[in-house]
């Protein structure tokens, strides 16, 4: 290891330094500094402008979670299709029947999570909406 490794890195470790400082500065100057005079509206949670109800700690159904996964799941399936619209042109036919083959693989699934009724929020049993 050559004696001058570190010297090539000593650029990134003080730009970090002063932004570590600057962002410190920042803080605490603005507690000392800012204006603050709390009141009872200031101080009451918000919720949307409505008056908060029940307990923040309140059980979700676990079909919320799985919609979420989901959500994410077919979110980044569909990221792979920018890239692929940017080259299309170069991929002539064969990258199309590509992306159609998973497209359709994309679609099987959505419509067997759609089958088991797991998008379906107003379903009470549980047993039908579990995958």
């Amino acid at each position: 290891m050559p004696e001058n490794y570190i010297v090539r890195y000593l650029p990134l470790l003080f730009h970090m330094l002063i932004a570590a400082v600057l962002a410190g500065g920042m803080v605490v100057l603005s507690y000392f500094v800012g204006y603050r005079r709390p009141t009872r509206a200031k101080m009451s949670p918000y919720e949307c402008g409505m008056t908060p109800v029940g307990d923040a700690r309140g059980r979700f159904s676990v079909k919320f979670y799985l919609v979420a996964m989901l959500f994410i799941l077919f979110d980044v399936e569909a990221v792979f299709l920018y890239p692929w619209a940017v080259i299309l042109r170069q991929l002539k036919m064969f990258g199309f029947y590509e992306m159609m083959v998973y497209i359709g693989i994309v679609l099987v699934g959505l419509f067997y999570v759609w089958k088991k009724g797991v998008l379906d929020w107003n379903q009470t049993s549980t047993r039908r909406g579990t995958i």
